[in-house]
């Protein structure tokens, strides 16, 4: 992946010098993956409070502290070039899709949680949701090979886990049904497709390789592999796909008249 970013960011420069600036930056005069995530969430994220040249060190110690958040961000990286077809590169999330940018910034976030360093963890959460209009809560666990397409006003709260190679359109809610605590927010197990405007609430699961229509709200648990649809979002369906997430196929294969 890293050899691939460095190849395209050299095309970059050579047919648009007018980024050559951003590209040397943060790729080209960069010797690793975790260095380049560090300067390019840097270059986003930094302000008064936290400038650049204080901001990018911690942001790139928290990457090459641990490897693993790295190859998540390059399965991240390699899910959105893979399944968006609006994407024709894995440099292009990098410099520009906020899904991708903001889902860097939850991990980050999320090791600070780990690491008891909350206030730290919390304000990155807060600048995220400035920058990027997207609010995940540092506490939840979400996995990798993500798809967040769009992102605009994607919230994820406290208690919600994601696995791995889910698929999430813009206004997706993860979120709770009132005041109580503890394990409150929704399980989205593998192979997940969350449909634009999806809210899902309350601790319910979401079975692995099931769909959820656009716009419903699911109040309730979603079996393995059905699509369910509406408000209060109910089943219409099988998923044809054994995992919706990959083919992005927003279809709600429905029943038909005679319930077949």
């Amino acid at each position: 992946m890293w050899e691939t970013l460095r190849r395209e960011a050299a095309r970059v420069r050579s047919e648009e010098p007018g980024l050559g600036h951003l590209v040397d930056d943060v790729i080209l005069s960069r010797e690793t993956l975790a260095a380049a995530l560090g300067a390019r969430l840097a270059r986003r994220l930094a302000r008064e409070d936290m400038p650049r040249d204080r901001m990018e060190p911690l942001l790139t110690g928290v990457f090459e502290g641990n490897p693993l958040m790295v190859h998540s961000a390059a399965r991240d990286l390699l899910a959105m070039f893979e399944r968006d077809p609006a994407c024709f590169s894995p440099l292009e999330p990098l410099l520009f899709f906020k899904g991708f940018l903001a889902l860097t910034t939850y991990r980050v976030s999320h090791q600070l949680w780990r690491d008891d360093r909350r206030w730290l963890a919390l304000y990155l959460q807060s600048v995220a949701s400035e920058v990027f209009a997207v609010d995940i809560h540092p506490a939840a666990r979400i996995g990798c090979g993500i798809l967040l397409d769009h992102a605009t006003s994607f919230v994820v709260g406290e208690t919600a886990i994601i696995e791995d190679d889910v698929s999430i359109l813009h206004e997706v809610t993860l979120g709770g049904t009132g005041k109580e605590t503890g394990e409150r927010h929704p399980i989205i197990r593998s192979g997940v497709l969350l449909g634009a405007g999806a809210k899902i609430l309350g601790r319910v699961e979401i079975g692995t390789g099931a769909k959820v229509g656009a716009g419903s709200v699911v109040l309730a648990d979603v079996p393995p592999h059905k699509t369910v649809a509406g408000v209060p979002a109910v089943i219409v369906g099988e998923s044809r796909e054994e995992n919706p997430a990959i083919e992005m196929n927003q279809k709600l294969d429905c029943r038909n008249s005679h319930g077949a």
